[in-house]
């Protein structure tokens, strides 16, 4: 597949120009802005293929491309290729995610009351959170089991992050339920039940809204940068890709966090990556070991479950940790990162690009 890196002055009508014409010609093509580069992808163009070739130097002659990727061992527009750096993206009007930041997520893994939701919010910011998490929606695997206040919820939300200064992280869960929660996230999550929910992820890209996409606890990391690609190609550069875990033969914890895909995710893909580790192993005093690992290895940031409930939060009691211990995270975190060095990573020509 062919991806053209627009050039940074090319403005929306020429842009609209360049994609009528390619159409006219029988070329098919997927647009998004990511981070600061226009990126075009060519699906049905096989680099090496004789019409692949002459399309590509046509490409190349033209004024507005800056450059043409070949992008086939990975999903073109979340490739790292296609952009040649790591994007940031832009959460709330003060904060992006990537670019050299650390980004702190927290909050209960459920809303259940403004009183306890409204602290928390306040308790997390003071102690160096940018984002409140929260689940107004809340799928679980029992049915009887607390799903969540739903709209109730995400009023609660608006008016708890409001009061501490954060922006809002919330899942959904439905496609019914997309524009309610627009309406009052700064980033709508999607969970890993739905990580290839694709008729979701494409209502979700519609709202043009940052898009927290959790991987599947079942998908492969291919399978889980394709998922970003549906975002991707319905035109939402503003991806955030988030590792929580996967399912293996262990036990012991509730996941197995894949720590691996933190470095490998760097490697293929221009896009941000967050660490889960709360829902990952399940254990509060698992965190913030699991947390300092995802931050040395090189994530971006972390989300966590901060709950002054404790073990009576009706939802995942047993891994949210306190304020005060949220408070201790992020200041041992920061010592970890300041003594450590940069993590690199090293594009992989042979998986990215050729």
């Amino acid at each position: 597949m062919i991806v053209a890196r627009l050039r940074p002055h090319v403005l929306i009508d020429e842009q609209s120009r360049l994609t009528s014409a390619w159409r006219h010609d029988g070329h098919r093509s997927f647009h998004c802005r990511a981070g600061r580069h226009t990126l075009v992808a060519f699906p049905d163009l096989a680099p090496a293929s004789p019409a692949g070739e002459e399309f590509a130097a046509l490409l190349r002659a033209t004024a507005a491309v800056e450059t043409v990727v070949d992008s086939a061992q990975s999903p073109p527009l979340g490739s790292f290729a296609a952009t040649g750096e790591h994007s940031a993206v832009r959460v709330t009007d003060d904060w992006s995610v990537g670019g050299g930041s650390f980004t702190w997520i927290a909050g209960p893994c459920a809303v259940e009351s403004a009183d306890r939701l409204t602290t928390v919010a306040r308790d997390v910011r003071a102690r160096g959170a940018h984002l409140l998490r929260g689940g107004a929606f809340k799928p679980r695997t029992s049915p009887y089991a607390f799903q969540g206040l739903g709209t109730d919820g995400l009023a609660l939300l608006r008016d708890a992050a409001a009061a501490a200064g954060l922006g809002v992280v919330t899942e959904v869960v439905d496609a019914a339920h997309v524009e309610a929660v627009a309406e009052v996230a700064d980033v709508l999550q999607i969970g890993t039940r739905n990580a290839q929910n694709f008729p979701l992820l494409r209502e979700v890209a519609l709202t043009g809204r940052p898009v927290l996409l959790k991987r599947g606890f079942g998908c492969t990391v291919q399978e889980w940068l394709h998922s970003a690609e549906y975002l991707l190609a319905a035109g939402n550069g503003n991806v955030l890709l988030c590792e929580r875990g996967v399912r293996t033969f262990e036990n012991a914890s509730r996941f197995t966090l894949d720590i691996t895909a933190v470095p490998l995710l760097k490697r293929l893909s221009h896009l941000p990556v967050i660490v889960d580790p709360s829902h990952a192993c399940g254990h509060a005093d698992l965190v913030a070991p699991l947390a300092a690992a995802a931050a040395v290895a090189g994530a971006d940031g972390v989300m966590v479950d901060v709950d002054e409930a404790g073990r009576t939060a009706l939802c995942d009691a047993e891994q949210a940790i306190t304020p005060d211990e949220f408070g201790a995270l992020v200041a041992r975190t920061g010592r970890i990162l300041d003594s450590a060095e940069p993590m690199e990573p090293v594009a992989d020509h042979a998986m990215v690009s050729r």
